[in-house]
């Protein structure tokens, strides 16, 4: 093993790892290297499908596209995936094991170091550098003895650490100096460095602070980055992501997504959030849908029986009849899809309790969630109009096959459903509206001029200017210093 490798820890969830490390991987890979992202463990149900069959965290792959290769399951070894407050699925080097509740996964994560590490060693193989990505807090102690995500991943592997705060949120002295403060002196050793991140303002006003970081901690300042503007142009990790809700333009379609309680891979609608002609709205439960809609989109869901039940509690299936009956148009993708047909049955309890409930009845399909988890990449096109498309199936379910199929895979099969006045649609496909093709043609459905950018363009262009922003205001020459050749335990 030569690769070097360093470790992106932060003080909280949602303090900019992800980014930073996306950020260096693009900024180390122009200059020549071959970078590898890697995150032990992720919890999120933003995940995307790898060309080896399995799935990671959505994060993982936008570090590989930073680095520009292809996302692999080792990227993410231990990926998450919450069906309840208590509970998530399991998925391990790209398949799914099992579900566990909190409890009985902290009983689980020593058999799963193994794993981790395996994947991690796979990687350190190929590459000259390896980025590592934390997951949550580093001074979460009352986890510590089981850990695989930071502490207990950065001593097993021995990798060094950077810790990162975000200042944007404040206390970001208290939280670095805190961490110091609680954590293990031999955890603590494993601390290279730290970052102030999201930084808005004069910086010359935060050099006291930065020193005052250092000289509690004795740890060297590394960097002051500021807030990175088009950081929204990116898919966000998880739902903390989300974006709040828009004040709108009277001079713009609006597009309303159900933000309902298990919400998965909301990415899907990333590109609808950059045309400038559309105001998108994550509408959350107590908030009705507003009558100036021009689409409604299911989205995918963890748990789609009890999204399901999440969505009539907040009085949705009302408004969508109601949006209908105006004209409106409708689109389920994934578990929105199953929600939009006549029933939905899951005997074996995969999702939740064993149960058979009825959908909501707009589209002529019935779901029984069965089988093994599809996850594969695909292309085709739409049935009526030809206009081609390339996605990713990412789903557990069998749906029968609707007399108005919505699209034509390249297998020959067909997926999705259409409504006789065509005002409602869906389908398996995630990353549809990703391809501009596939976005044209919906926005043009509902009578809204597309623009021409490339989604795909975008996020490489974005991904150079992160990667300029952190070149600038972090000192990327000492990172490399301090990475280090791991040394694998045992």
């Amino acid at each position: 093993m030569s690769a070097r490798a360093l470790m992106i820890q932060g003080t909280g969830s949602d303090v900019g790892k992800s980014l930073l490390v996306a950020g260096l991987a693009r900024v180390f890979t122009r200059r020549g290297l071959k970078v590898r992202p890697f995150k032990p463990q992720n919890m999120s149900n933003n995940a995307a499908v790898t060309a080896d069959g399995g799935e990671i965290g959505r994060a993982q792959a936008l570090q590989a596209r930073a680095a520009r290769i292809a996302p692999s399951v080792h990227m993410n070894p231990v990926l998450l995936k919450p069906q309840s407050e208590i509970g998530a699925q399991v998925v391990v080097q790209g398949k799914v094991l099992g579900t566990a509740k909190a409890r009985d996964y902290q009983a689980m994560k020593p058999k799963l170091l193994g794993a981790v590490l395996e994947s991690f060693g796979r990687l350190a193989a190929e590459a000259d550098l390896v980025l590592v990505e934390g997951a949550g807090s580093a001074s979460e102690v009352n986890l510590r003895a089981a850990d695989i995500a930071n502490m207990g991943f950065a001593r097993a592997a021995d990798v060094p650490v950077v810790l990162v705060g975000d200042i944007d949120r404040g206390g970001v002295i208290a939280s670095l100096v805190g961490t110091k403060a609680v954590i293990d002196p031999a955890d603590a050793a494993m601390i290279v460095g730290f970052i102030a991140n999201r930084f808005r303002g004069d910086p010359s006003l935060f050099d006291d602070g930065m020193k005052t970081i250092a000289r509690h901690t004795g740890w060297r300042a590394l960097g002051l980055v500021p807030f990175f503007e088009a950081a929204h142009r990116l898919p966000a990790e998880d739902a903390l992501g989300l974006p709040g809700r828009s004040v709108g333009t009277a001079d713009r379609t609006r597009i309303v997504v159900l933000a309902y309680p298990r919400i998965a891979n909301f990415d899907d609608f990333d590109p609808l959030r950059l045309e400038p002609d559309v105001d998108l709205v994550f509408v959350r439960p107590g908030e009705p849908l507003p009558g100036d809609v021009s689409l409604v989109v299911l989205p995918g869901s963890k748990a789609t029986i009890a999204d399901l039940a999440a969505l009539r509690q907040a009085g949705w299936d009302i408004d969508l009849r109601a949006h209908l009956r105006r004209g409106g148009h409708v689109l389920g993708i994934c578990g929105g899809y199953q929600m939009l047909g006549r029933k939905i049955s899951d005997p074996h309890g995969i999702e939740g309790p064993p149960a058979t409930v009825e959908g909501l009845g707009l589209l002529d399909i019935e779901t029984v969630l069965e089988g093994d988890k599809v996850l594969v990449e695909i292309t085709g096109e739409t049935v009526s109009e030809g206009v081609p498309f390339k996605g990713y199936e990412m789903h557990i379910g069998r749906t029968t096959d609707s007399p108005r199929p919505l699209l034509r895979l390249c297998n020959g099969q067909h997926d999705g459903a259409v409504s006789a006045d065509g005002h409602i649609a869906g389908c398996y496909i995630h990353g549809l509206l990703a391809d501009d093709r596939q976005r044209r043609h919906w926005l043009q459905r509902i009578g809204t001029q597309a623009s021409t950018f490339s989604y795909e363009s975008e996020i490489d262009t974005t991904l150079d200017l992160l990667a300029d922003h952190v070149e600038r205001h972090v000192d990327c020459d000492l990172l490399l210093e301090l990475a280090r050749e791991p040394r694998l335990r045992g």
